[in-house]
C-alpha cells in the first residue's frame, strides 16, 4: 500500500496537483477490467469521470478556440476541436503524462498492451479531467488543460496544417474525379498484445500502397502517406 502511495504521490508532483480527495484519482485510472481481479465494493471504473471529463473538454476546447481564432468560420472551429479531442491527440498527452505506467487494470489487459492503448489511453485522460474537476473546481481543470493543449494551440496557424495524410490524400484523389481511396487489411501478424498490421489502399480496386503499424488505424495512415509520396512524383494517379 505505502508503494501505491508513493506512486499516486509521484504522479501528483508530475501534474502539480495535490488531490484533495487521492479516491478520485484512484477512480480515473482504474479500467475496468481491474475491478473483477480486486472484487471491491468501493471502488469504481473511471467511465463516470471519463463521461465528465469529455463533457468538460469539449465545451474548454470550444471557448478556448472561439477566442484564438475570431476570423475563422463555425466549419473550421469544428474541424480544429475535432483534431484536438481526437484519441490519437488525447493518447499522446497522456503518454507524455505517463499515465500508461499509473493505471490500475487486469492482468490479462495488461498483457494485451492495454497500457499503450490509444483508446484506453484517450478515455484515462478525460477521466483525469473529470477527476481534477471534482476535486479542485473548474479553474483548476481550464489550468491543467491549458498547459496540455497550448502547444498543440500555438501550433495552429490553419486548417490545412492539422489534416492528416488519409484527409490530405482522399482530397486530391476527389479532386481528380476518382471516388474515395478504400483500405483493406493485407495482413495481421504476431500474438494479440503485440499484433503487427499491414493495410493497403485502393483505388477503383487497385492496390496504390501499403502500410505497416502496431494498429490498424496507423498502418492506413502509413499507406495513404506512401500514396502521397507517389503522387507528388507522378503528379497524376493514372488509374
Amino acid at each position: 500500500m505505502e508503494k501505491e502511495d508513493k506512486k499516486l504521490e509521484n504522479l501528483e508532483k508530475f501534474l502539480g496537483i495535490a488531490f484533495k480527495e487521492k479516491s478520485w484519482l484512484i477512480q480515473a485510472l482504474t479500467h475496468r477490467s481491474y475491478l473483477n481481479e480486486v472484487k471491491s465494493k468501493e471502488l469504481k471504473s473511471n467511465e463516470r469521470l471519463e463521461f465528465l471529463g469529455d463533457a468538460i473538454l469539449s465545451f474548454w476546447i470550444s471557448s478556448e478556440i472561439f477566442k484564438r481564432f475570431p476570423d475563422f468560420p463555425e466549419g473550421q472551429l469544428t474541424f480544429i476541436r475535432t483534431y484536438l479531442v481526437r484519441t490519437e491527440t488525447l493518447a499522446g498527452l497522456a503518454k507524455k503524462l505517463a499515465l500508461g505506467k499509473y493505471l490500475y487494470m487486469s492482468r490479462g489487459e495488461e498483457l494485451s498492451g492495454g497500457r499503450e492503448n490509444p483508446s484506453l489511453l484517450a478515455n484515462t485522460f478525460e477521466a483525469l479531467i473529470g477527476a481534477i474537476f471534482i476535486d479542485q473546481g473548474l479553474k483548476s481543470a481550464s489550468d491543467f488543460l491549458r498547459k496540455q493543449f497550448f502547444p498543440l494551440l500555438e501550433g495552429i496557424k490553419n486548417v490545412e496544417s492539422l489534416k492528416d495524410s488519409k484527409s490530405l490524400f482522399q482530397e486530391i484523389v476527389q479532386a481528380q474525379g476518382y471516388p474515395s481511396p478504400v483500405y483493406k487489411l493485407h495482413s495481421a501478424e504476431g500474438p494479440d498484445h503485440q499484433k503487427i498490421f499491414t493495410m493497403g489502399v485502393y483505388i477503383n480496386e487497385k492496390l496504390i500502397a501499403e502500410g505497416t503499424s502496431r494498429s490498424k488505424q496507423e498502418a492506413e495512415e502509413e499507406a495513404a502517406k506512401k500514396a502521397l509520396e507517389i503522387f507528388k512524383k507522378e503528379k497524376d494517379l493514372k488509374i
